[in-house]
């Protein structure tokens, strides 16, 4: 926490709105406006929830296609699987990100077999922009709207503007593990104001502006409450030191593995301007003379958390009948690929240490 949270919980309590509705909400969706640039936003209770309520504006249906990342976090899709859509999974180039060029290939072969996706979900990775330009003036061509993942990459700069700023709709999250946080939740991001104001009412189980509860249709219980709202403001205000201590971190493991075989870092974008969320390394075993588990397992002997890249989701069990198109680059970083303790609160020793722990696993093979 950054210490002026609890100034603005202390607001919402003396206002005595702790329900998801409050002054507090309106604030912080005002102010992440102000932050990213993107001038609607709807908060709501997990990003999930925000990739979610933009499919159901789209009227995503059964049967419907859903192209999306593989390497991605799980929420990225299962809103497509509640709607009853077909995900169709896409490998990522050098970036991480979705491949801009296998995504022409394959939207310009889906418009002449008619059968075009009803959306495109990019994911910007680990605080890494997509190169969202590029995919959303493919996608224009055939009028396929974009929804940007950028469940990550709070604080991340894409060109000389926000991640996500140029999507059809950007869904963000403030997870307890994210670069902020609000305890646990999302904001949906447009520059449609009809779309945002369609999800207000659908978070809002679809109420109709009446003084009795009356629906016309089914919405959802996904707005953030005003408590949640008051942790995120706080949070918002040390936003970009929160960035730089993250990029800083990252440079200090880049500094101590330097000379290590075997041990390269994430690339950063020439379009954009990483958060480094997570400092991520990949472990070539022939190099090094071991592989990612046994440096996992190394750091865990120390009681230090590392976890695996995401698996990708053409790798998943649930999707195992899903599509793929590519899939070895994603499926490449999984298998080699670390993602080393990273939050803002470490010290300079902390992160010398872990890197220590990696450097005697090589030397101890």
């Amino acid at each position: 926490m950054s210490g002026r949270e609890l100034d603005y919980v202390h607001e919402a309590f003396d206002s005595n709105y702790v329900a998801p509705a409050g002054p507090q909400i309106e604030k912080f969706e005002s102010e992440f406006s102000d932050a990213t640039g993107i001038p609607h936003c709807a908060a709501l209770s997990s990003g999930t929830a925000a990739i979610h309520l933009a499919l159901r504006c789209l009227n995503v249906s059964a049967g419907d296609a859903i192209w999306a990342s593989t390497l991605t976090f799980i929420g990225s899709i299962a809103p497509a699987i509640y709607q009853g859509a077909i995900p169709v999974f896409f490998d990522c180039d050098a970036s991480w990100t979705l491949d801009p060029a296998l995504l022409n290939d394959y939207l310009s072969r889906a418009v002449q077999q008619g059968n075009l996706p009803k959306a495109v979900i990019p994911t910007d990775i680990y605080g890494q922009p997509c190169d969202l330009d590029a995919i959303t003036a493919i996608c224009d061509r055939y009028d396929v709207p974009v929804i940007c993942d950028s469940a990550e990459a709070v604080g991340a700069r894409y060109k000389d503007r926000h991640a996500g700023d140029g999507a059809w709709a950007a869904a963000f999250s403030f997870n307890g593990n994210k670069i902020i946080t609000t305890s646990g939740g999302g904001m949906l991001a447009s520059h449609d104001g009809s779309l945002i104001a369609r999800v207000r009412y659908l978070a809002q189980a679809a109420r109709q502006p009446v003084i009795h509860y009356e629906h016309t249709e089914v919405g959802y219980n996904y707005r953030l409450s005003n408590i949640s709202a008051a942790i995120g403001r706080g949070q918002l205000e040390v936003l970009s030191a929160r960035v730089e201590r993250r990029r800083e971190i990252f440079e200090l493991y880049k500094q101590f593995l330097k000379d290590v075989p075997g041990i390269s870092f994430m690339p950063e974008a020439s379009y954009g301007r990483s958060t480094r969320w997570l400092t991520i390394v990949l472990i070539d075993k022939p190099e090094l003379g071991v592989d990612r588990e046994s440096v996992r397992l190394a750091l865990e002997r120390e009681n230090i958390e590392a976890r695996p890249v995401w698996k990708p989701m053409h790798m998943q069990p649930a999707f195992k009948d899903a599509r793929c198109v590519g899939g070895a680059v994603s499926q490449h970083l999984f298998e080699q690929g670390l993602c080393l303790p990273s939050g803002t609160q470490m010290s300079d020793s902390d992160v010398s240490r872990v890197a220590a722990i990696i450097q005697r696993s090589a030397k101890h093979r």
